[in-house]
């Protein structure tokens, strides 16, 4: 760590400190200094939205409260490493990172340490026990060592059902208290011992599969599953321990997602967050009947909306935000995906890869052909609502596994690039009028920004932001210089 960042971090704990001795009160000042303290280029968007939220007292500052309202030994010390180590201070040593490698360094890290799980879900490529792959504990610390040295703080885990290796991922959040770690579950393996174990490391965070109602939820994840996910969820909100949901938006479970209903549950179990995921039929067996159709898909755009202007709990929706993060985020560019076999993929739904982390170190993979391809090819689409290479422009996942060479690392079975964009092409095509529609519609603020700072661009700039892209940080601020 730079001096500068030494000083840096100490002045951003002792805010944190502040805030959390009134947070009701001291709310106001904190965000005044956190905004002297960021260089103006820095977390733009979001430092406006807590700013007036803030000033208005609206949902979003109800949700600010349910965070300082966590369990104190947990909450000041989360905060500290999520704010601070693995954002204000290791998002300026990614971008040095970017500069020096000329390649994407991801903000995030997604890692499968095992690809079994208890449970069979429609639609996923999950393997039983006994023919489970598994990431070593050395392996897994080696790519958090090999993450760190390129600023990456953050990291994820998924599967499989991660919780099968409970164990050894507290071990990692002992190993590294500097960074902070998410787990995608399906909360079944959520006991009393394992949140006594979150209370003592901290920096670990729940995110539980939870798909609707108890009908859609059961219906997709076996008889049970909702009751058992209730009871996980209280359990961590009896000790103040924070966690979100993660969402499968399909064609079966979009009314029941898109409901006031649902999310009011969500918030009254606890949850502070909630990662909204469209189905994509990966895998030969996946069925394409899940794929959200277009109705369903502008039924989330503006629910999302309404949730994000009414609810007290954020929403990431990976399908239909890309005007905030500039498009496709994976290949590297914000993350990657490592399974439990190795191989470094772009994305956590596109397996197909040119390296494995067990032959080559983590800077390799991201410089590896078709992580370059996403490097060079980012954004894949004008139309920011229409962001990824497989689901909206199935020719571009197509020429990007081609022209890199990259071969099928499915775990459960071989699918070539050609067949996979096969099964995308219709719903790309029935979206693609929607998208236009929506990104174009002048009666909405946001379309009108996207018109102003990004349609009105110079061809220079616009050959710019294709090329490098606004970063998560930045995007379509109006006041910031292109990268």
């Amino acid at each position: 760590m730079r001096p500068m960042d030494f000083t840096k971090r100490a002045a951003a704990n002792k805010l944190i400190d502040y805030l959390c001795e009134d947070p009701e009160n001291n709310l106001p000042a904190a965000m005044d200094k956190v905004n002297a303290l960021v260089p103006p280029a820095l977390f733009t968007e979001q430092r406006r939205a807590f700013t007036k939220a803030i000033k208005d007292k609206n949902n979003m500052h109800q949700l600010l409260m349910r965070v300082m309202s966590l369990n104190p030994q947990v909450r000041n010390s989360f905060l500290k490493t999520f704010l601070v180590d693995a954002n204000l201070i290791a998002w300026g040593h990614q971008e040095r990172m970017r500069e020096k490698h000329r390649c994407n360094i991801p903000w995030a890290i997604l890692l499968d340490p095992t690809s079994a799980c208890n449970l069979h879900c429609t639609g996923c490529w999950a393997a039983e026990y006994g023919h489970a792959l598994n990431l070593s504990y050395d392996e897994i610390d080696s790519i958090i060592r090999q993450g760190k040295e390129l600023g990456v703080h953050i990291y994820i885990y998924t599967g499989g059902e991660p919780l099968v290796r409970k164990h050894d991922l507290i071990r990692l959040c002992e190993a590294h208290p500097d960074c902070a770690f998410l787990c995608f579950t399906n909360a079944t393996l959520i006991d009393e011992a394992f949140c006594q174990e979150m209370l003592r490391v901290k920096n670990l965070v729940p995110a539980i599969s939870a798909e609707g109602d108890e009908a859609a939820t059961d219906g997709r994840r076996g008889e049970g599953t909702y009751q058992k996910v209730d009871a996980a969820m209280d359990l961590l909100r009896s000790h103040g321990l924070p966690f979100g949901v993660s969402i499968c938006y399909t064609h079966e479970n979009a009314h029941s997602v898109a409901s006031d209903a649902y999310f009011d549950w969500l918030i009254e179990k606890g949850a502070l967050f909630a990662w909204i995921f469209t189905y994509m039929p990966v895998g030969q067996d996946a069925p394409t009947s899940l794929m959200p159709t277009p109705d369903d898909r502008e039924l989330l755009y503006h629910f999302n909306r309404h949730v994000r202007e009414t609810k007290p709990i954020l929403t990431l929706d990976f399908q239909h935000d890309g005007e905030f993060v500039g498009g496709c985020i994976a290949g590297g560019r914000r993350y990657l995906h490592i399974n439990a076999n190795g191989d470094v993929e772009p994305c956590v739904f596109i397996h197909y890869s040119n390296a494995n982390i067990r032959q080559q170190s983590l800077l390799e993979c991201l410089q590896s052909p078709i992580f370059m391809g996403y490097y060079e090819h980012q954004p894949f689409n004008d139309n920011l609502l229409r962001p990824c290479p497989m689901l909206e422009n199935p020719d571009c996942l197509e020429d990007l596994v081609e022209v890199s060479g990259a071969h099928c690392t499915d775990l459960q079975a071989q699918e070539s690039a050609h067949d996979l964009a096969e099964k995308c092409r219709p719903a790309a095509k029935a979206w693609a009028p929607v998208a236009e529609r929506l990104w174009t519609d002048e009666t909405d603020p946001r379309a009108q920004h996207r018109t102003r700072d990004f349609n009105g661009m110079a061809d220079s700039d616009r050959a710019r932001f294709k090329r490098f892209g606004r970063t998560i940080h930045g995007a379509f601020d109006p006041d910031r210089p292109l990268n």
